[in-house]
């Protein structure tokens, strides 16, 4: 077992290497993935470390050293539920730009390693709703973030669960269409971080070289929304916000090459199609 100086030193390597690989450079962010220990949120090792082409590798023993890479760590392996790719989130924080005294509302909060980030990163003045679909996820989580007093963790569907209006909404699964909630209860300024995932965005394979998911940062600017695609993504599937209907439409989308383009996002589908990237019902992500 790795003493707590050199797990520490670890984890501040951690972080630097992580936000390094995605071309971030944020103090704030940096310090929050030092301080927060991935062990404390994915139980008893060995763990099981998901390894591409190879499955689930479990680490040779309970060093948390042997979690401090920028790997999925399986916490349901036999249901696929990861703890999600460090630099992914690193990446998608950095773009949702939380600040201290926010609130934050987590879509899939899963045992809560990332909602502890954000925790960290809103402060004490802040607030963190996590929502976790899993009963058995959510009462790990709410055990491991019992330290956390800015922590609040519900269990229950993500797309309906009422929740305070937030200042950024970070959806943590993949959806083919975004839930009224969640555009309901920005606030103006508000960011919603909303990963968009054909059927096969979460598997290994795609169809052929056609993408299979993105993420959008979608901000409320008043009663209008700016949106833009920030990354890919390959994610666990959203309960509650996919249709085979919105699926197609998403598949179609991805195949055309103009994602870069997206510019705007509007609650309604009476926007000319040529202007719209993906069109749903009663919303459309569109170009300028």
């Amino acid at each position: 077992m790795t003493d707590a100086g050199k797990l520490e030193t670890v984890r501040r390597a951690y972080a630097k290497q992580i936000l390094a690989s995605v071309g971030v450079e944020d103090a704030r962010i940096e310090q929050a993935f030092a301080d927060v220990p991935r062990e404390d949120f994915l139980g008893r090792g060995p763990w099981p470390i998901s390894r591409f082409g190879l499955g689930y590798v479990y680490s040779p023993n309970d060093d948390p050293t042997y979690l401090y890479t920028d790997d999925l760590v399986g916490i349901a392996p036999e249901r696929h539920i990861n703890n999600g790719e460090p630099s992914l989130h690193a990446h998608l924080l950095w773009f949702a730009q939380l600040a201290k005294g926010e609130h934050v509302v987590h879509v899939g909060t899963g045992t809560g390693y990332y909602t502890a980030i954000m925790a960290h990163l809103v402060g004490s003045s802040g607030h963190v709703t996590g929502i976790e679909l899993e009963p058995d996820l959510a009462a790990r989580a709410r055990d491991y973030l019992s330290p956390y007093s800015n922590v609040e963790i519900v269990e229950g569907d993500g797309t309906v669960v009422p929740f305070e209006p937030a200042d950024v909404i970070y959806v943590n699964a993949g959806a083919t269409r975004p839930a009224d909630i969640w555009l309901d209860r920005l606030k103006d300024g508000g960011r919603l971080v909303l990963p968009l995932t054909t059927d096969d965005g979460f598997t290994m394979l795609g169809r052929g070289s056609r993408p299979r998911g993105a993420v959008f940062l979608i901000t409320r600017e008043g009663s209008e929304f700016s949106a833009r695609s920030v990354s890919g993504v390959a994610i666990y599937p959203c309960a509650g916000v996919r249709d085979a209907k919105s699926e197609r439409a998403l598949a179609i989308a991805f195949a055309d090459g103009s994602l870069r383009r997206v510019s705007r996002f509007y609650r309604t589908s009476d926007i000319p199609d040529d202007r719209c990237w993906l069109k749903g019902d009663g919303w459309c992500l569109a170009y300028d």
